[in-house]
């Protein structure tokens, strides 16, 4: 298994609220269909607010991929930074004591990879195995967490960070009139989060007292993740990666992702989505919980991506969630929106931050993506 050992996120600066949608909404769209259905769906998806990269005024202007791709590399590099120090502040660590790196995002490209241009500013080592995970979607924070799981159980004495950035206000494009467009439009916000986990016979970090606690601040999302400096540390006790599965569904990969135009990613979005996942994802937790003697029941706390509420009020229903499991998801989902890989990183910090579990807890993490594809992980609390 493998010990969670600090979990951190951050936004960028500009805000998108419910009265700044609407007041876009009618200087973007005529009256008529999609002015109409934007707003619907923006008050209907229970999300509040969300972070943007740009302003809105730069996001609705139609512009060409390469131009879109310089914005992304311009914003999702000092993002995933910010997210990243914060993490090794509070886990105690410097930059090389990571062995290895994954970090997840499909909104833009970067070549060399995002761990490349990180690694003098972070100052990992030369020999720091890194992983770029683009093709996963909203499931790769999930993924990401499984393999950095299998990573450490092979090299117990190692550490891993998880970094995952997400831009998709950067994907909006203002001429699709499209249902996937607008429903992608009213639920997705941009972030970056990061998870520090370390193996079983990985040292104790330099301000950690013992190696089942993590460092986590009371506060986080600073309105300048680039300059601010994160919140001092607190310590407490986190969980621990037992095992992780990912599951593809097969015929099923109509449901979700990007197609490439000269403009940029176009969403694919099936309407069908939550009540394609609907019977299918309970036999996948029985299956990951009967291998570790557990039942379902038996799990008292969850990370889990709220894609949207819809998927999340049928996740609570089929797996028979009480409420306190999921209220991390719906903060999560009311404060920032869907931030595709990195939701499930920012609920996980929500987790941690919030009252803990009884001692030898079980939980769930969980995300969903293309594929169509699932990706679980069972944690025990300390």
């Amino acid at each position: 298994m493998a010990r969670i050992v600090a979990v951190a996120t951050a936004n960028p600066p500009h805000r998108l609220d419910r009265p700044t949608i609407e007041a876009w909404c009618a200087r973007v769209y005529p009256p008529g269909r999609e002015r109409e259905a934007l707003l619907r769906l923006a008050s209907s998806t229970g999300i509040e607010s969300r972070a943007l990269a740009r302003p809105v005024a730069d996001l609705v202007r139609a512009r060409p991929f390469a131009e879109r791709n310089a914005e992304y590399a311009e914003a999702a590099v000092p993002l995933a930074e910010a997210a990243a120090r914060r993490a090794l502040d509070r886990a105690g660590l410097d930059g090389d004591a990571l062995d290895l790196v994954i970090t997840t995002s499909c909104t833009g490209v970067l070549i060399p990879s995002l761990a490349a241009l990180l690694a003098p500013r972070l100052r990992l080592r030369p020999d720091a195995r890194r992983v770029p995970i683009t093709e996963l979607g909203c499931a790769a924070g999930a993924a990401a967490i499984g393999r950095a799981r299998d990573f450490l159980v092979a090299f117990p004495s190692a550490r891993a960070l998880v970094l995952a950035v997400e831009l998709p206000s950067l994907t909006f494009q203002v001429d699709d009139a499209s249902m996937a467009n607008l429903v992608a439009t009213s639920l997705f916000g941009d972030g970056a989060a990061a998870a520090i986990l370390a193996g079983d016979r990985a040292p104790p970090s330099r301000n950690s007292p013992a190696p089942s606690t993590i460092a986590s601040a009371p506060s986080r999302n600073a309105s300048a993740p680039s300059t601010n400096a994160p919140a001092p540390s607190t310590n407490a006790p986190a969980p621990s990666v037992i095992d992780a599965r990912s599951h593809l569904w097969p015929d099923s990969a109509h449901l979700m992702g990007f197609r490439i135009g000269d403009g940029g990613f176009h969403i694919v979005l099936d309407r069908d989505v939550p009540d394609f996942l609907a019977g299918r994802v309970r036999p996948l937790v029985e299956a990951l919980c009967r291998d570790h003697r557990l039942t379902v029941g038996d799990l008292r706390f969850a990370a889990i991506h709220p894609g949207g509420r819809r998927i999340l009020r049928n996740l609570e229903t089929e797996l028979s969630l009480p409420p306190s499991a999921t209220a991390p998801s719906w903060s999560v989902l009311r404060r920032f929106g869907n931030m595709s890989s990195a939701t499930v990183l920012f609920v996980l910090d929500e987790v941690l931050r919030g009252p803990p579990p009884p001692p030898g807890s079980y939980g769930l993490l969980a995300a969903f993506g293309p594929g169509f594809a699932a990706e679980l992980a069972l944690l025990r609390w300390p």
